[in-house]
């Protein structure tokens, strides 16, 4: 199965900083047995970002597209929005469970916007932009990942 990482940061694509969220994202596909496919750096602009996503779920073909950044409630964070226009059914299970892990961690949890669902096989699943917060969410959601990638892949599992 294959990942492709999408950080979306308009500092860090102009060059203000190294992206360490994209290479924390493609340690967490690793530990859930996805290779990654491609990694990619564009600016939050929702356009931009919906044209990526249909690139890696309808040309690539990945099984499943982890983005980074734009979660947040500032007027440039456009990730939902870009993700909910391509996709064709919400996983909001995904990003609950997500913003419940961090809770422990940051008073602001609530604010979290981050968002899952599936664009034909392909998942997507919108992560925090800090490296710390990729790993407290990606915890909350490693082991499903696995059986939700067999489901769309059309493999038959069994449902514990």
């Amino acid at each position: 199965m294959r990942a492709a990482i999408l950080t979306i940061s308009t500092s860090k694509s102009s060059g203000e900083g190294e992206d360490e969220s994209g290479p924390a994202l493609v340690e967490f596909a690793t530990s859930v047995g996805v290779e990654s496919a491609e990694l990619d750096l564009i600016p939050d602009e929702q356009d931009l970002i919906e044209e990526r996503l249909r690139h890696f779920c309808d040309e690539v073909a990945c099984d499943l597209v982890l983005t980074t950044g734009g979660t947040g409630m500032a007027p440039g964070d456009v990730t939902p929005e870009a993700i909910r226009a391509v996709i064709e059914r919400e996983a909001p299970g995904i990003p609950e469970a997500m913003r419940l892990a961090s809770r422990e961690h940051t008073p602001n949890w609530m604010l979290s916007r981050g968002v899952a669902g599936i664009r034909g096989n392909t998942l997507i699943v919108s992560f925090p932009g800090s490296p710390r917060s990729i790993a407290q969410a990606g915890e909350a959601i490693r082991d499903a990942l696995p059986h939700a990638l067999a489901l769309l892949a059309g493999e038959r599992t069994g449902h514990s």
